[in-house]
């Protein structure tokens, strides 16, 4: 049986680009921001180690697997798996029509349309186990469940009010009478597909976060500032804290302002771990 992690500890990484340089990351358990000039490596270690997560059946054991050149330790150190989340930045064409014929939906164009399709499944799935949570809280005896229940609510609560502050200034706001995710401006319906790049993007990262339900667990994102607006890259790292503080967060990235909140001592360069 397997049983998961709270937090890599340590990835190591031998023959990166033919046996030239090998890897050795100790990591944080909240913040790990990896940085270097272009052609450094960073994609290439987080592209390796997701590739060697997604090659482990789920009963193996991916401490002991090297696959892909990759060894991991992880906190407990008998834990066997991990649990992971992997965002991406690059809103361009499906490569394939199949996922959107399926739908139907004609609105669905981008990857970041099909990940946003995918994710508001989670969110509905999400909101019917925070409710049956809620009513297993009031109905056990629990002197505390009314606290505990509020806890649950206001979590969901708190990313609504959080993703209409960041769309105020162009009139959107969440409609919530919908069990969807849907969108208000200057009261017209508004689909998640129509918002902007960086709209989409930011309410991806923040709603696959809202949906891990403050479980341990590892966001990978590979420069997630493309197309998110300065302001919000300063604030990125500190709201996906806000919603999961058990998240450990493993990015990479070109941009000085994610780290501008207080996320200086989590950087770490590509040539500080290559021996």
């Amino acid at each position: 049986m397997i049983k998961l992690a709270n937090h890599i500890k340590r990835i190591e990484i031998s023959s990166l680009w033919s046996g030239h340089k090998h890897i050795v990351w100790d990591l944080r358990p909240d913040v790990n921001v990896l940085s270097g000039h272009n052609g450094a490596g960073k994609s290439t270690i987080l592209n390796r180690l997701i590739q060697h997560l997604r090659s482990v059946p789920t009963t193996g054991d991916i401490q002991g697997n090297t696959r892909f050149g990759v060894k991991i330790e992880f906190d407990p150190s008998d834990a066997t798996g991990i649990h992971y989340d992997v965002i991406r930045s690059f809103d361009r064409k499906m490569l394939s029509s199949e996922p959107i014929g399926a739908l139907n939906d004609a609105r669905i164009v981008t990857e970041l349309d099909w990940q946003l399709y995918l994710v508001q499944r989670r969110y509905l799935d999400y909101q019917v186990n925070v409710g049956n949570r809620m009513i297993a809280l009031l109905t056990s005896g629990d002197p505390e469940a009314r606290d505990k229940a509020a806890i649950a609510a206001n979590l969901k609560t708190r990313f609504l009010d959080i993703v209409d502050e960041l769309f105020a200034e162009t009139g959107k706001r969440i409609d919530r009478q919908s069990n969807e995710l849907q969108f208000i401006q200057y009261d017209e319906k508004l689909p998640p597909y129509l918002l902007s790049s960086g709209e989409k993007q930011i309410l991806l990262i923040l709603l696959t976060v809202l949906t891990e339900d403050q479980q341990h667990y590892v966001l990978f994102m590979d420069e997630p500032e493309a197309s998110l607006h300065f302001e919000w890259q300063k604030h990125l790292i500190g709201l996906v804290r806000e919603l999961n503080p058990n998240a450990q967060i493993v990015l990479t990235t070109h941009s000085p302002a994610l780290i501008m909140d207080g996320w200086e001592d989590a950087v770490t360069e590509v040539g500080d771990i290559t021996v």
